[in-house]
């Protein structure tokens, strides 16, 4: 039997040391790429070491309930200023031990739910609860374990109930059977949760490269072959697709709220509008809904390689049915432009662009540059007389994408800078002659307003070519590219971010945004996460260009109409009480929170706060009138061809009508027109 033993133990020592060796090996490819390639390399050193270190940790145990204080301190001791030494060195077993650590920790804690599941829960003990927005210190200890985990299921009860009401005297009087029926619940998802960790298939391996990539910027990543497919796919107007789109309902749980009639999921004839996700899988593993996370079931839904997807449904709290769907090649809506003319009188066209997707093909045209050229080109045959860019939460995408776009609205010259790791500047120029359309533009942006889109907003507004209408921007001008670790092999990658781009001023809005030339409040603003809150950001800093370019009209004429806008502006209803809501949400979120009673009344009180915060929201409307919004001449010809689309058309519509930005933007246009 202790041969036996010993042989498995060496064998298992094997696999470790064979783990160990190909994630130090990857590692240090990352990390050969991003010293000759990045536009910022930086050392490896004990500063990398503990922004990694910390990263994984909080990753791991981002509440502070699975770890003991002792093994923090233990773990931290050895590693926390030693990864650099251990990488460089070959030695990453650090991962294996850190790992091993967390699962014990993750086993004892499903002991403890099992425990708290079958005892009662005493409600009339005093105790609080405090929430902290950012990252605290580990301070649990073994004899507080229980104790903390029975302080966070007693909350989850009490907040379950308080959420399942507005009546707090009906819930006091029902409180012994719904307390039963949300304890059974939650507990029950915690420890499926639990083993969802223990069982999964994906690796810590993963995330320790993506925190080592994003030490030196937030926008640098390792990809498996998976995550890359995936990740170009999102780029794509088309890509593998169920054909549905999912939403959480006030019970969070996960449901259908919407299925394309072309789509693989609808034609199976066995899902409805309104089926709630219990389960997914893809054939290789499952995930519970209710105890797993976001992040996995959304990759399980949107991975490339999963082509294949069964679901099981519960339609009306029913009997649970499974449902296999087929992936098929569809157009994403996120990734489409679309327009619309606006006023029977003034005509102003708009065009949304969701993101700057590409034609990774090559081949096919259908890329956003020539999407929006055909848009235009459709708005001008009913002779529009200003057009409305909407570029309000576009993330970005494809540089070349935005720079074929810019090139469409200039007449010619430069439209940028570009920076790389060897201080080389080179000019990115115009590649077309001439424009696509000659009117008045008026681009609206918001704080996610990224990348490619500030690339191409930007030029307009140093041409003065558009007016910026919105909030500030989100402030990434880096450029990234796809390399392969390994070109043997093909199965693992790194994006790597290797230039700057300035703007033909020779100013950059890396980490500060572009500031629109009209200033306009957004909900939740002060929430967003911009550039600026990364860490690893790379920060603002301007060269000296002696470059030439012809404006499209004198600065004056833009500031003056900015002027007006904003004057035009000052006591309006709509944006003054966004700015009202907007401090109710900041102390709402960022401002420290007080200790609050662990009691159902007390709870109840903080949960009527929030909701009548989202109610508040949710209801509010701008006090404009509506604006009349309607299809091209070509787009309505097109809609009689292809009455699918008519949906879609119609909520894309709606939406549009009490539009306050859109509102504003066309009074701009109108009144550069009467100026003229």
């Amino acid at each position: 039997m202790k041969k036996i033993l010993l042989v498995l133990m060496l064998f298992t020592n094997v696999l470790f040391s064979q783990n160990s060796n190909n994630t130090c090996e990857i590692l240090n490819k990352i990390n050969a790429l991003i010293q000759e390639e990045h536009i910022r390399p930086k050392l490896v050193d004990d500063s990398l070491s503990v922004f990694v270190f910390d990263n994984l940790i909080n990753e791991l145990d981002p509440s502070r309930n699975i770890f003991f204080k002792s093994e923090y301190d233990d773990l931290a001791n050895k590693y926390r200023t030693n990864l650099d030494d251990l990488i460089l060195s070959d030695h990453c077993d650090f991962l294996e031990d850190i790992t091993s650590v967390y699962k014990n920790g993750l086993l004892r804690t499903k002991t403890v739910l099992e425990k708290i599941q079958k005892e009662p829960i005493d409600y009339t003990k005093q105790d609080t609860i405090r929430f902290y927005k950012k990252s605290f210190a580990f301070y649990l200890k073994k004899e507080d374990l229980e104790k903390v985990w029975t302080k966070k299921i007693r909350y989850q009860i009490l907040d379950e109930i308080a959420e399942s009401s507005d009546n707090l005297d009906s819930l006091k009087t029902n409180f012994k059977s719904i307390e039963l029926k949300s304890k059974n619940l939650i507990v029950a998802n915690e420890i499926c949760r639990i083993n969802t960790l223990l069982e999964t298939n994906t690796k810590q391996e993963e995330k320790l490269y993506n925190f080592f990539c994003t030490y030196f910027d937030p926008h640098t990543a390792y990809f498996s072959d998976d995550s890359k497919t995936s990740f170009v796919a999102s780029l794509s107007k088309e890509h593998l697709s169920l054909g549905m789109t999912v939403s959480l309902n006030e019970k969070n749980e996960i449901i259908i709220a919407e299925l394309d009639p072309n789509g693989p999921a609808y034609q199976t004839g066995q899902i409805k509008k309104g089926d709630q996700i219990v389960s997914i899988s893809n054939q290789k593993e499952s995930l519970q809904v209710s105890c797993a996370s976001l992040e996995s079931i959304s990759t399980m839904i949107l991975s490339e390689a999963n082509k294949n997807i069964t679901l099981t449904l519960k339609r009306n709290s029913g009997k649970s049915f499974d449902v296999n769907i087929e992936k098929q090649v569809m157009k994403d809506e996120d990734n489409s432009v679309f327009s619309f003319i606006i006023g029977k009188d003034s005509k102003i066209g708009y065009i949304k662009i969701p993101s700057f997707y590409a034609d990774l093909d090559g081949n096919s045209r259908k890329g956003c540059a020539d999407d929006v050229a055909r848009e235009v080109m459709k708005l001008e045959r009913d002779n529009i007389k200003g057009l409305v860019i909407d570029l309000i939460d576009n993330g970005g995408g494809s540089m070349e994408e935005a720079i074929k776009l810019a090139g469409m609205f200039i007449d010619y010259g430069p439209l940028s800078i570009v920076v790389d790791n060897k201080e080389l500047q080179s000019v990115i120029n115009d590649p077309y002659k001439g424009l696509i359309y000659k009117g008045p533009i008026v681009i609206l942006v918001n704080s996610n307003t990224a990348s490619a889109s500030e690339f191409f907003s930007s030029i307009l507004q140093d041409y003065n070519r558009a007016l910026l209408l919105g909030s500030n921007t989100l402030g990434k001008a880096t450029m990234q590219t796809i390399l392969s670790l390994d070109e043997t092999k093909n199965t693992d990658f790194l994006k790597i971010t290797i230039n700057k781009f300035y703007r033909v001023t020779g100013k950059s809005h890396q980490y500060v945004g572009v500031k629109p030339d009209v200033v306009l409040p957004e909900f939740y603003e002060g929430v967003y996460q911009k550039e600026s809150d990364f860490p690893t950001a790379i920060k603002n800093d301007s060269i000296q260009t002696s470059i030439k370019f012809r404006p499209y009209v004198k600065r004056a004429l833009i500031d003056k109409l900015a002027k007006n806008s904003s004057t035009r502006l000052a006591d309006n209803y709509f944006f003054n009480n966004i700015k009202k809501i907007n401090q109710k949400i900041d102390q709402l979120v960022n401002t420290p929170k007080a200790e609050i009673p662990m009691t159902l009344d007390a709870i109840f009180k903080q949960k009527k706060i929030v909701n009548s915060l989202w109610k508040e929201i949710n209801t509010f409307n701008d006090e404009n009138n509506p604006l009349d919004v309607y299809n091209s001449t070509v787009n309505q010809f097109l809609l009689g061809v292809y009455p699918n689309e008519k949906t879609i058309n119609q909520y894309q519509i709606n939406n549009l009508k009490t539009n306050p930005y859109l509102n504003e933007a066309v009074n701009v246009i109108n009144e550069f027109n009467a100026m003229k």
